[in-house]
């Protein structure tokens, strides 16, 4: 079974949705709206109970509604840490330094880029992959609009992630170019879609499936409302299976947690050359002795990306 599929018992379901302690659930019959029983919110927790995408076994109570009974083990999750007040967290039970979860089960995650209008800003998308890395989420990278440019250009944009090893699919909204390719690869997955503004991303859905990007417009606009605001995601079905989750709040992921020392893991071309260098601690930047200089130096790391690693380890955008 997939890992987005609805478990054929009729108390399986999947969290499409997920606002202020109420949760859609949708199943073979169709969504209810659910809340979580009180025995699941006792004791501590170092992560959200329930979100957008996990799995869970619930009943249907006679008014309508529903009451979620257990929360199935997550496969994985797109996350972010943050620090619960003091106060807050003895209150609730919670972990001092807890999990947002903005996503439950992801399957992949679809970072969407132009081409050009806008220019790629590509120091975002490695951070973007980061972030994927960090959370074991196989990363694909979309390159629209690739009808405004030549296709030399196109490739020498995006085509160096390829030979890292991402999946980089060209796809054009407005000539078609890419869209069953892009098509294919999320049917049946639930995937985890980012990239920003202007890039034609509901333009790109629309293409895939006529009113999806109407959808994920519409959801953006509400979870981008305000500086507080939840980040979690809705679920978009998709007609050829799967779905799609609109993940605005990944562009707010801070790297703060991730430990300075420990980036280097989440470049996948920088990795072979790190366990050569001749200081475990090295920042890769002006050590003697440093197997990832010496590998951009020889070409066999891009130095725009070795550039883009620097950038992050700083804390520049």
């Amino acid at each position: 079974m997939s890992s987005v599929e609805i478990a054929a018992s009729p108390s399986g379901g999947l969290i499409t949705k997920a606002l202020s302690g109420f949760f859609t659930v949708q199943d073979e019959s169709g969504p209810v709206v659910c809340k979580v029983r009180g025995r699941l919110k006792r004791g501590p927790r170092d992560s959200d109970l329930a979100t957008v995408g996990d799995r869970v076994t619930f009943v249907r109570l006679p008014d309508g509604s529903g009451m979620i009974d257990s929360v199935l083990p997550r496969t994985g999750a797109l996350v972010r840490r943050r620090p619960s007040p003091k106060g807050r967290a003895a209150r609730s039970g919670e972990s001092e330094d807890r999990e947002s979860v903005i996503l439950a089960n992801p399957d992949q995650a679809v970072f969407v880029f132009a081409c050009a209008d806008p220019a790629p800003h590509l120091g975002m998308l490695d951070r973007f992959l980061v972030v994927a890395e960090a959370n074991h989420i196989p990363a694909i990278v979309c390159a629209n609009k690739i009808d405004l440019v030549q296709a030399e250009t196109a490739r020498a944009l995006f085509g160096g992630y390829a030979t890292i090893g991402y999946t980089v699919i060209f796809t054009s909204a407005a000539t078609g170019e890419g869209i069953e390719p892009l098509r294919a690869r999320l049917a049946g997955k639930l995937s985890a879609l980012a990239g920003p503004s202007g890039v034609g991303k509901s333009s790109l859905l629309n293409a895939i499936q006529p009113g999806l990007g109407i959808s994920v417009r519409r959801v953006s606009q509400a979870t981008q409302k305000g500086r507080h605001t939840t980040v979690h995601p809705e679920l978009i079905p998709l007609a050829g299976g799967g779905w799609v989750a609109d993940t605005p709040g990944i562009r707010a992921l801070a790297l703060h947690d991730i430990d300075p020392y420990e980036l280097d893991g989440y470049f996948p071309d920088l990795l072979p050359f790190v366990s050569q260098c001749g200081f475990s601690d090295c920042s890769h930047k002006h050590e003697a002795g440093c197997a990832v200089q010496a590998a951009v130096a020889r070409g066999e790391v891009q130095a725009r990306r070795y550039e883009s690693f620097l950038r992050i380890r700083a804390g520049q955008t």
